[in-house]
Formats: C-alpha cells, structure tokens, sequence
C-alpha cells in the first residue's frame, strides 16, 4: 500500500494544473483503506470521486456465500460487457481488498481485471476537455467524472504492476491469455483494443500516448515508470498487424479503414501481409471458453460472454440441430449425468449439475449456451467424442460460427485422443488444402488415412459426410447409427 501511495503521489506530482501542497494533501487521504468510487465528499475540484458509480448488484454486500456468489456473477456479466466500473470491482474482489473477500483471492484473477479496467476506453476517454478551475462552470460534474476515472486507472496501475511483481512466468502468461480471450469475445472493437496495446503508438493499454496515466506509467525524467506493466504486452508490429487484421475479419468497416492506417504507419509494414494472413486464418484464441476454475470459495470464474453479432446469434440460434445425444454424452463424460438419455427425460438435477459446473444459474432448465458449453467443457476436458463434434460444430457453424482454424484444431485435438473419425477428417484438409490452415500435403494425407483405416476406421467420402450430416440433425439418419 505504501509503495501504490508513493507511485500516486509521483503522478499527482506530475499531473498539469494540480499544485504540490494540494498532492500532499491528498495522498494522506488516500491512506483510507480503499479508494473507491463510493468515496464522497470533495477531495479538492481535481479529484472529487463522487460522482463516479457504483455497478448495480443484484444483492446486497453480505459475507455471506450465496450473496458473494451472486455479486461476483452479476460483476461478471457486466465486465464482459465492457463496464470500467464493473472490471474496477472485480479486481478489487479478487485482490480481497475487503475482509469478506479473502476467501475469494487470487492474484492471476485481479491482474486480469486490472489489465482490462485499463485497456477499456470507457475508462481513459475524456467528456469533458476545458478548464475546470471555474465553481460556476455547469460541465464540473463531468469534470469530476473524468478525475475519477483518472484516479481509478492511476491506482489500478500501480496495483497491477504490484501483482506482476510477485508472479512467475506462468503467471503471467494466464494474464495475458485470459486478457485476449475476454477481449477476443467483444469483436472488432475488442481486437482492435489488443492492436493498440502492442502497437508503440499508443500508451502500454492502448491510451493515446499524450494521457497522464499512460505517461505515469510509462516514467517521467525522474521516474523509471512500471516495469511490469510494460512487459506484459510487449510492442511489436507483427502482433499489432495481426489483431487489426482479426478486427478487420469480422466485416467492421471502421476496422478496416485502421488496417489500412496501420499498413501505411511505417516502411515494413505493408510488407508484413501476406505473413500476417497465413498467422490470421490460422489464429486461435487462447482458451475455448474462460477458464470456470473455482478457486477455495467455491465461486466459479464464469464465462459471461454473450454472442454480439448477427452470426453469432444466427450459429447459437442452429445448436437444436444438433442431435441431443451428443449433449448427453458430453455431460455424462463431466459426470453431470449417470447414463446418456434423451432430452424429455433430462432431470432438473442433472442440469443443475453441469451448471453449477459452469457458474451459472441453476435454473434446472438447460438453455442453448449451455448446450454448447457441455461440448466445449468436456472437449476442453480431454473428451475425444466432444472434441469431434466441436470440430464439425465449427466446420458447419452449428451452435457456434463458423471458423475452419478452431475446426482444424479440435480435429487435431481428436486425433491426438484417438478418433479415427478426426484422422480421416484431417487427411481430409490436408488432400484438399485449406488456405491458410491446413497446407496441401497429399503424403501427409495418405500417411493419416493409413492411420484411420488401421484404427477401425474405413476412409471415406460418404463416410464423412454422414458424420456431418448427423451433427446437422439430418432426419432420416438414426441418432445412435454409428459410435463417434
């Protein structure tokens, strides 16, 4: 805490139009246990936080587990969504900043909701650019609003580089994953917030590099900066043209026309395409789906994501084309259900399991995301059957939209369990070529049709056929016809 009060200190320091005495003065105050934005009261007209709001919950505060557990989701679902306040929170909460927080702490957890605090434009996008030394001026509130905000981030800076001080490298590369993913999850605007963070054009989250809080962070002549926060996502120009590239993917004009800007900042860049396409079609997330550990609390670390666009929501709305048995066997491989069965006969309990499972709701009523994640979780969990039919789900765009990278990978993660099915299906990409994923190589192909015909699996194109078109709910096919 001492070294967070120092840090803020140096920047009030450094921060234009705020007079030395009044920092001083400050920073004793800021040695209340938390700084918050519930904090009221004016802290000179530079720094007044209340006027920043506190997310809604839907309970309220207890130390009590089911409270704590609705909280944490209900933070959850708005810091997917992109609420600075929210991720502000939750960072906080796993930091245990308060007493009845400590069962829920843990280091990877609240670096991760700092680094998105930071890297949320809703958190550093100014509303109000004019003088503030006026007490008559009817914008002072927004003024206050925008100190806030500042006051946050410079505070979450300090802490984060605090938390990275103390990890190892594994650590901090479960940051960095679950970072990308959350922000892989929002689309083109979320990809285009991880070119600005590697791009050395912008501030160490993708700030413009002229915000005090980027240039804090960053070191003044008297200040070396924060070294951690620097060496999360390191600048380089491949990585900033690949995430511009995946935003330019989605169909987002603006992310197009910032593909272009980007092509022409410097000399090598426009060089770089045809590289950067070969890394984009072959790109992955870090995770399938955010990592539901559930730490010595008990609260899982739910997956809030929602789909956001038309084909997101056109592939989840396609997921009861999906013939339930393989739900079934999913959920009997997570131990969420004794035996496969049929979808009248799925008990409430047995849905309540496999939520629980995933950290949400348990309503006993099996909803389509919820289908999905049964496949995903158990394929993520080492289920070969899962892992094929995720395969074929993103080959077709059944439940989730179509992505022939993630296809090709749960193929190969299929093959690597065993599936004779996925041996076939990669010798498939391979013969044929998929541009960007799978480069034709017709001896590999042969080589794994050898290895699936010699696993019990006879190569052929009807064969392949039928498998997808069984996990597209073909009628006339039997749900049981053949085993996956």
């Amino acid at each position: 805490m001492t070294n967070a009060v120092a840090g803020i200190a140096l920047w009030l320091w450094n921060r234009p139009g705020v007079r030395r005495i009044a920092a001083t003065v400050l920073v004793i105050m800021a040695l209340a246990p938390v700084i918050a934005c519930d904090v009221a009261g004016p802290w000179g007209h530079r720094f007044y936080v209340g006027a920043c709001p506190r997310p809604q919950l839907p309970v309220s505060e207890s130390p009590q587990f089911n409270d704590q557990q609705h909280e944490i989701r209900a933070l959850r679902e708005q810091g997917f969504a992109g609420d600075f306040f929210a991720q502000i929170e939750l960072a906080h909460r796993y930091e245990a900043m308060r007493v009845t927080d400590k069962n829920l702490e843990d280091p990877v957890e609240a670096a991760t909701w700092y680094a998105l605090a930071l890297s949320n434009p809703t958190g550093y996008d100014r509303m109000a650019a004019h003088d503030q030394s006026n007490p008559n001026d009817h914008l002072r509130l927004i003024a206050h609003f925008d100190d806030c905000r500042a006051f946050e981030r410079i505070t979450a800076y300090n802490a984060l580089n605090q938390i990275l001080a103390h990890m190892d490298g594994g650590e901090w590369q479960k940051v960095k994953d679950r970072v990308i993913y959350v922000l892989s999850t929002q689309g083109a605007p979320g990809f285009e917030t991880l070119a600005r963070m590697h791009d050395s054009a912008f501030g160490p989250f993708g700030e413009p590099l002229d915000n005090d809080e980027a240039r804090y962070a960053m070191g003044y002549p008297n200040h070396g900066g924060l070294s951690g926060v620097l060496q999360l996502f390191p600048r380089n120009d491949v990585d900033a043209y690949l995430y511009n590239d995946l935003a330019a993917q989605t169909g987002d004009v603006g992310a197009y026309v910032l593909l272009r800007d980007f092509e022409h900042g410097g000399p090598q860049r426009s060089s770089y395409a045809a590289f950067i396409s070969t890394k984009v079609n072959r790109w992955v997330p870090p995770y399938e789906f955010y990592p539901p550990d559930a730490p010595a609390s008990g609260v899982p670390m739910s997956d809030e994501s929602q789909p956001r666009t038309d084909q997101q929501e056109a592939a989840l709305s396609r997921i009861d084309e999906l013939p339930f048995v393989h739900v079934a066997d999913a959920m009997v491989y997570l131990g969420a259900l004794p035996a496969p069965c049929d979808f009248p006969h799925l008990r409430p309990q047995d849905i309540q399991g496999l939520q629980a499972m995933l950290g949400r709701p348990q309503t006993g009523h099996l909803d389509q995301i919820e289908k999905v994640r049964a496949i995903q979780y158990a394929a993520v969990n080492g289920s070969a059957r899962a892992q094929l039919v995720l395969a074929v789900m993103y080959s077709q765009g059944v439940g989730v939209p179509a992505d022939y990278a993630r296809a090709f990978h749960w193929f190969e993660r299929a093959e690597e369990e065993g599936s004779p099915e996925a041996k076939y299906a990669i010798s498939t990409y391979f013969s044929l070529g998929l541009a960007g994923v799978a480069d034709q190589d017709k001896a590999q192909a042969v080589v794994h049709q050898l290895n699936a015909a010699l696993a019990g699996f006879t190569p052929s194109a009807d064969r392949l056929q039928a498998i997808l078109a069984r996990v597209n709910g073909a009628p006339h096919l039997p749900e049981r016809e053949a085993s996956w």
